[in-house]
């Protein structure tokens, strides 16, 4: 033993003090710095007061806290918005990527921040923030057309007016017909002949994406009627929805709009199995261990295939 410790403080006196290098310096103030924020933040909030506390129950406070104090966007800001307003909060406190999203709504103060520290200066009464102001539906810019005119199909006439009359009653489609026959090309055409999308459908459908994580930043109301093809390989998840926060499938995120299924027998007979509940109540419930949800599914089917 006594020759193990003479070796240990041998290397000691060889090794000498450690050395610190410019990198290690810059991470241990960096660490310093954001300790003494944080420390900054917990004696500014301290124990609310009474009149603060009042003041906190009127607001919806909600996003993603980064370990810099930012606040980083959610999922979900239009649906919460929504029901904010129905159980009658003064305002809801978002980060500002999602605040133009929830602005939709009226009738509440949508307040959108970048970091915890605006929140809490707001409830001290040292800052004052100013709500986004909502954008009227009717003066929103309108949606640049992505969907294909079915006028520019040439001939097909029999088929073009089945469509119409489809598009008219919400009827389901099957195309028939062999390769090369235009039968993809007609379905991608049939959302410029389906009538526009009320306020009321609009908001449904930018509800089911912006819960989804599909809605673009730039896109704060979806104009257009959805048109979604998923492939033949696609799971019975991924069509009917799931996983362990249950998300919208492709079932629903063609609410309002079309569900096109190309190559029709090509597709698993569970996926289709999964589509009848759907096609006749007009919503589909998806369970999990965690929860039980119910999305709206109101959608046109159409379908192609080979003969």
């Amino acid at each position: 033993m006594a020759g193990v410790k003479q070796m240990v403080d041998a290397e000691k006196t060889v090794a000498g003090p450690k050395q610190v290098t410019g990198t290690e310096k810059m991470v241990n103030a960096a660490q310093m710095a954001g300790v003494e924020q944080l420390a900054g933040m917990e004696r500014m909030a301290g124990a609310a007061k009474p009149a603060e506390e009042a003041v906190l129950a009127d607001y919806v406070i909600m996003g993603e806290l980064s370990l810099d104090g930012c606040i980083q966007p959610v999922k979900g800001a239009l649906s919460m918005a929504l029901q904010a307003k129905a159980e009658g909060f003064k305002g809801l406190i978002l980060p500002a990527a999602n605040a133009e999203e929830a602005a939709i709504v009226a009738g509440i103060n949508v307040f959108g921040v970048k970091t915890l520290q605006q929140v809490i200066q707001f409830f001290r009464g040292i800052i004052t923030l100013t709500p986004v102001s909502p954008v009227p539906v009717l003066q929103l810019p309108p949606a640049l057309s992505e969907t294909a005119d079915l006028s520019e199909v040439k001939g097909q006439e029999p088929v073009k007016r089945a469509l119409e009359i489809a598009a008219a009653g919400g009827h389901n489609v099957l195309l028939i017909g062999p390769p090369g026959a235009g039968k993809t090309m007609l379905a991608r055409r049939m959302p410029g002949i389906l009538p526009p999308l009320l306020l009321e459908e609009a908001l449904e459908t930018t509800k089911i994406y912006s819960v989804a994580g599909k809605l673009s930043k730039h896109t704060s109301l979806i104009q257009q009627r959805p048109f979604r093809a998923p492939h033949h390989s696609i799971s019975d998840k991924a069509l009917a929805g799931g996983g362990s926060q249950p998300q919208p499938g492709e079932i629903s995120l063609a609410h309002n709009g079309i569900l096109f299924l190309d190559e029709l027998p090509e597709f698993r007979r569970s996926a289709l199995e999964t589509l009848r509940q759907p096609m006749e109540e007009r919503k589909i419930a998806v369970s999990r261990a965690n929860a039980s949800l119910v999305f709206p599914a109101a959608f046109m089917l159409v379908a192609s295939m080979n003969p």
